[in-house]
């Protein structure tokens, strides 16, 4: 953790900042001048990254290393960036998931994707919103994704979590439209964020193949359309048009079927 003396900088909030989408995140803004405040996991070699953005794009940069899939972890952190910092974009971008069979998922793997990907999301928002709302003009990203519009066999907690992002995003986006807090929402398939992950999808079959993303190119499509003030950012329209023309009854299984070979089952 670094601190600084506040300021009138404004800064972007990014979570699950070292790796994947939120590591693309970190550079695009960075592109563009804007200062981070860049949250992880410990050890994940978030403070190189930092420094190394700083350096290389002259923007200002810090970083908090926490659990975030502890509740109190989450109201420390929205602490520390109240405190130091003026906040006028918030990234939403910490999540997991998994694989496996619910009756063999122990009960630590269950609670740390839904506090994580609910309740961190969730109070990280509310604790930030007075920040955000000081500034003239914020907004607020949330990161679902496109399991948010299908239940999925051997996923089962995942997409109930993300169509809860959905649902949240878009309420606080009506709630706060009429005040200079914008929120969206952006609702990507699987990405090639490492090796393991692109291998996993791989092994669902065409479809995974079919519909596995760039997180750069997500990156920049999303800040681009934060920026205009899309509220509902879709960056998969194969995977969307695919959702949207089958029935459940008929979706439900198929999506099941090529998780269910994820897992060798």
């Amino acid at each position: 953790m670094t601190t600084k003396k506040k300021s009138d900088r404004q800064f972007v909030v990014i979570t699950g900042a070292s790796q994947g989408l939120g590591k693309e995140f970190a550079l695009e803004f960075a592109k563009r001048k804007m200062n981070l405040i860049l949250v992880s996991l410990p050890n994940q070699g978030l403070l190189d990254l930092s420094n190394e953005i700083a350096q290389k794009y002259d923007v200002k940069t810090a970083t908090f290393e926490t659990d975030l899939a502890v509740p109190d972890n989450v109201i420390l952190l929205s602490n520390w960036i109240n405190a130091n910092f003026n906040v006028h974009i918030l990234i939403n971008n910490a999540g997991t998931g998994g694989t496996k069979k619910f009756i063999d998922a122990k009960v630590d793997y269950i609670n740390t994707i839904m506090q994580l990907n609910v309740v961190a999301t969730s109070i990280l928002t509310h604790q930030l919103l007075p920040n955000l709302m000081e500034q003239n003009q914020s907004y607020i990203l949330n990161v679902s994704s496109m399991a948010a519009f299908s239940p999925i066999g051997y996923k089962t907690v995942y997409p109930a979590s993300k169509t809860f992002i959905h649902s949240f995003s878009r309420g606080l986006y009506q709630e706060l439209k009429d005040t200079n807090v914008f929120v969206s929402v952006v609702n990507p398939g699987a990405m090639k964020t490492s090796d393991e992950i692109t291998a996993r999808i791989n092994k669902q079959g065409f479809l995974g193949k079919l519909t596995l993303l760039d997180p750069k190119k997500v990156a920049q499509y999303c800040i681009k359309q934060l920026l205009k003030k899309d509220t509902v950012i879709m960056v998969n329209p194969i995977s969307w048009a695919i959702l949207r023309i089958l029935p459940i009854g008929i979706r439900l299984p198929l999506m099941t079927r090529a998780i269910k070979r994820e897992i060798g089952q």
